[in-house]
């Protein structure tokens, strides 16, 4: 041990009180593990600068980073039953509920509407801080709602999951709103309105069976994990081990699974390229520019 260890370090950090040092100033990578200041990371759309790990984001700040001059407005949802089953394990649903929503005043997504380069665009983004970003009926509503707002507004719809599937404390009306997340997709076809979907990590289970795979384009940012069931479960299934990278964006780019892998902070510019191209409003020479850096990846 240095002197620095033995000497310096306790004598400074006896000059202050615990109390009296801030707990939120860094933040650990959870890839690289570096320490990162809270406010750099912050500025930096919460991409660690070291190793450019793609941190989670809540929803309210992934709708300033989308939207044009980080203003939009937020709809109300329908309102749903708290908890339908009943649902009590180790402690009651809605005690559940009451406390992740006293942490993020919301369920599992937003709905928010505004412009995304000058584009007239509906975004749902989902936080995975509340209850895993799990998908119960109130998020089968909040989708619907989104859908046919963008029909409404004529309006392109994008959505954005970070989820860990179906909700397990709403059982088979959970499941249902695999059914019903389709319902809202469908209707999106039908008015011949573009349907984006930004898969974050994670995007997993029933979000993933559902509404996560249907887009005209399917955008992942780098390194998510992205499938149905997790690949410890899959290894213990089939007895064998899987590829380095399964499931992960880059890998499944490379499988045709997705169609672009895009860095957080290219994704508004390239959200609203996109738009442009499904409303017929750029040349089509856009759509060379778009797909020449994800080809010339999968060469590499």
């Amino acid at each position: 041990m240095s002197w620095l260890d033995r000497f310096a370090r306790p004598k400074v950090r006896g000059l202050f009180r615990k109390d009296d040092i801030p707990q939120d100033l860094w933040e650990k990578c959870p890839n690289c593990e570096q320490m990162i200041f809270h406010r750099e990371l912050e500025n930096n759309q919460r991409v660690c600068p070291h190793c450019d790990h793609h941190l989670r984001l809540d929803a309210r700040k992934r709708l300033a980073y989308l939207f044009d001059d980080g203003e939009f407005q937020t709809i109300e949802l329908p309102e749903v039953a708290a908890d339908p089953l009943r649902f009590r394990d180790r402690k009651r649903y809605q005690d559940r509920l009451r406390d992740a929503r006293s942490e993020t005043n919301q369920d599992a997504v937003i709905v928010a509407h505004g412009r995304l380069g000058g584009h007239s665009t509906v975004v749902a983004a989902f936080d995975f801080a509340f209850l895993g970003g799990s998908m119960g009926v109130a998020v089968g509503e909040a989708l619907l709602a989104g859908a046919r707002l963008a029909v409404l507004q004529d309006s392109a719809f994008i959505v954005v999951p970070a989820s860990g599937g179906a909700r397990m404390q709403e059982g088979t009306l959970s499941l249902m709103q695999m059914a019903r997340t389709t319902v809202a997709v469908d209707e999106l076809k039908e008015a011949h309105l573009p349907y984006i979907v930004v898969l974050t990590n994670p995007t997993t289970g029933g979000v993933t069976a559902s509404f996560a795979m249907l887009g005209d384009i399917a955008i992942a940012e780098p390194g998510a994990v992205i499938g149905f069931a997790g690949a410890r479960v899959i290894e213990d299934t089939i007895r064998e081990k899987l590829p380095k990278g399964f499931q992960r964006s880059e890998h499944l780019l490379e499988h045709g699974m997705i169609d672009m892998v895009v860095r957080r902070h290219d994704l508004r510019d390239t959200l609203s390229r996109l738009i442009s191209l499904l409303r017929n409003t750029a040349p089509s020479a856009e759509v060379v520019a778009l797909a020449r850096p994800q080809a010339d990846e999968i060469q590499e």
